[in-house]
Parts: C-alpha cells; sequence; structure tokens
C-alpha cells in the first residue's frame, strides 16, 4: 500500500481493496507492507508494519521507547513537519466534519519540542513503573521520558531505581510540576512503604503553578513553555465591561482577562478545580466572580450580553446546547480554545450561523503527539 496522508489520530491513511487502512508510524508517500484486520468502523487496522520505500521525511527518533510507549506518535519525523501534518489534518477536519473551507492562515504558537510537559501519568505494575504500550494496557516500563520536564525526568528515574526495592504491587500515578515541587498523585491498593516513598517525591495536596493554586484533581494545561503564551494569544486584544470565562479550570484566563474587563464572570463546574478557582479569585489583586456550574446549565441565566466570551472546553466540545445559548447571547467575540478538531469543527458549523472566523492559531501543546490545540478567534458576522 501506499500511505495518502495522516489523520487525527496519529495513523496514516491508505487503501487496500478499497477499503481504508489506517497504519501507526508512517507519513505520507511512504510504501508499506502489512497485516490488515477488521477494525472498528468498518476501516482495516494494521499490525506487522514494514516500511518498504521511506519517506525523505522519515527520521530516526529521539527516545528509545518510541513505538513501544503509547505516549508519542510523530517521533519518526522533523518538528517543523508536524506542524504542517497538524495544519493540513486541522483543515481537513473542519472541511470533512463542519463542512468549514477555511483558507485563510492558520497561524503557529509553538515553543520547544521536548521537555514541556508539566503533568504525565504513570502506571506501576509488580514494582516496575512506565506508559501504557500502544493500544493496549500493557506495561511498558521506562526509566526516562524526554517530553517530561527535566523535573519529572528524574523523578522517573527515582521510581525506577526505588520501586523495584518496595515489592510487587500495581497503581496509577499521576505527577504535577511547578518545576521546583513536585505533586505526586497515587491511586490503588498501594502498600505503606510505597505511600512513604511517594511522599519523599513531593507533595500530595496542592502547589502554585504561574501564581495560581493547583490541587489534586484540577485541570491545567500540561505544555509549561506555552502557558503564558496561550493566555495572552487567547485574551490577547479583548477589553470593555464584561467577560464571560467558560469551563474556566483555576483560572488560567481570568487574571488576565480582569486587567482590560471591568467584571469578569468564570464557570467552572469541576469540584477541584472549581474550589481553586473561588480560592485564586479572593488571592487575586483583582478578583472575578465564580461560578460553581456546568457551563450548558448556568447560561440560560444570562441576559444582558457580554463584551467577550471566552470558552476552553474539555474534548467532548461545546456541544448542542451551550452552541445554542451562544447564539443566543451573541457577544460581539468569542474565542474558542479547542484540544479536538472534530468537535471544534462541530461546533463551529452553528456558531458559523451568527459569526464569522477572524483567525484561527494552532497552539502545540502537545510536540511529538497527534493531539491539536486550536484556538479560533470569531467576530459577530
Amino acid at each position: 500500500m501506499t500511505v495518502e496522508k495522516l489523520v487525527y489520530g496519529g495513523q496514516g491513511l491508505a487503501r487496500a481493496g478499497g477499503r481504508v487502512a489506517l497504519l501507526p508510524f508512517v507519513l505520507p508517500g511512504e510504501r508499506i507492507e502489512a497485516t490488515l484486520r477488521p477494525a472498528k468502523g468498518g476501516v482495516l487496522g494494521a499490525s506487522n508494519v514494514r516500511v518498504i520505500e521511506p519517506s525523505p521525511l522519515r527520521q530516526d527518533a529521539a527516545c528509545p521507547y518510541f513505538t513501544h510507549c503509547g505516549g508519542c506518535h510523530y517521533q519518526h519525523f522533523g518538528y517543523e513537519d508536524q506542524i504542517e501534518q497538524k495544519r493540513s489534518i486541522l483543515r481537513e477536519t473542519l472541511r470533512r466534519i463542519g463542512k468549514i473551507s477555511y483558507e485563510g492562515e492558520i497561524a503557529a504558537l509553538t515553543a520547544g519540542p521536548w521537555g514541556y510537559r508539566n503533568r504525565i501519568q504513570l502506571h506501576v505494575d509488580s514494582g516496575r513503573v512506565g506508559y501504557f504500550a500502544p493500544g493496549s494496557h500493557k506495561l511498558c516500563a521506562v526509566s526516562a521520558c524526554p517530553i517530561a520536564s527535566p523535573l519529572l525526568e528524574r523523578t522517573i528515574a527515582k521510581l525506577d531505581a526505588g520501586l523495584p526495592r518496595l515489592g510487587r504491587f500495581d497503581a496509577d500515578l499521576e505527577l504535577f510540576s511547578n518545576d521546583i515541587d513536585v505533586q505526586v498523585n497515587a491511586d490503588g491498593p498501594i502498600p505503606k512503604p510505597a505511600r512513604e516513598f511517594f511522599e519523599t517525591l513531593g507533595v500530595t495536596s496542592s502547589i502554585e503553578c504561574h501564581g495560581l493554586r493547583v490541587s489534586r484533581g484540577s485541570f491545567f494545561q500540561v505544555n509549561r513553555f506555552l502557558i503564558e503564551p496561550l493566555v495572552a494569544a487567547a485574551t490577547g486584544g479583548a477589553s470593555g465591561k464584561s467577560a464571560l470565562d467558560l469551563y474556566a479550570g483555576v483560572g488560567l484566563f481570568a487574571p488576565t482577562l480582569r486587567k482590560t474587563f471591568e467584571r469578569v464572570t468564570a464557570v467552572e463546574a469541576g469540584a477541584s478545580s472549581g474550589r481553586d478557582l473561588e480560592h485564586n479569585s479572593r488571592a487575586a489583586a483583582a478578583p472575578w466572580t465564580s461560578v460553581r456550574a456546568a457551563v450548558e446549565d448556568y447560561l440560560p441565566s444570562v441576559i444582558a450580553t457580554p463584551d467577550f466570551i471566552l470558552a476552553d472546553p474539555p474534548r467532548a466540545g461545546l456541544g448542542a446546547k451551550t452552541t445554542g445559548a451562544l447564539l443566543r447571547i451573541a457577544a460581539p467575540r468569542v474565542h474558542l480554545v479547542s484540544c479536538d478538531p472534530s468537535t471544534l469543527a462541530r461546533d463551529l458549523a452553528v456558531l458559523l450561523a451568527k459569526y464569522r472566523i477572524a483567525k484561527i492559531t494552532l497552539v502545540d501543546l502537545f510536540p511529538q503527539t497527534f493531539h491539536i490545540e486550536t484556538l479560533v478567534q470569531l467576530e459577530a458576522a
């Protein structure tokens, strides 16, 4: 087979006997041999993939665990080429799902492609630590991770050295860092010696990141290099009397919005994130109004039209109730931060009934992976 293109999800698309086959760790234009099998959605999956004619873009991966660990998908080609592929995937997804033919420039907000993650999820299996292998729950044990921050990499090395001495047990770990402290969160039936070992690695409740309290279970963006650039891009140029910050998390955008708006209302449904949002407002020089509610439940109460709305929904996107409410409220400017191009395309298809796209920015929060973060700036049509 010949790989036609990369698609969202990290695979390359090829065809065999008129059927679509999705292949991992390939590049457009490559000739491939593979063992094919039925997969979900009527497509074909692949194993035993062998590249017969490689792309000139192909390069050796920087990480020895690449293809064995399920975390990264794009280490087999260079970073600038990754950005171009993500631009193409974003355009194609908008066109295919949203019927949106966007011909304007897609700007890219990027930073260093290695050592960027401030949060990682690890698994402990029989005293070994690592990530799951692609498409499975089989552990790929690791002693390093080049996309993790240096402090988190050092913590992985400590886990790799210390866990085998603590006996056999299974657990899920989440490590979060502000480059000074490490927050270690452990779930599962963990023996006392292991818990005591985790306590020596870092705090277990909350840490401060970019002037905000972030507790266990609270959402916070994972790219330590792009947090401030993302905030600047998402809020830039917006000012007025009132703004809504929807899916506000712990308050990443609210302090910056509060500098240019008289009133900011931040809405968050998550229990932990909501508590941090309220705490961070009380601690701020210019506080905002915090509302603990689901966005779709809060928006029907909005009568007066705000000057600006910023929304950063989870992977499921805005959904029909929220997009309908935004059309009714009709703020002159809406900025949408999306972590999934498919749900972004679906939501934009609705919002474009009253808005036009002023600018699209690809914010590459997840280098070496297929994940695409997008900032879309909408203006009333």
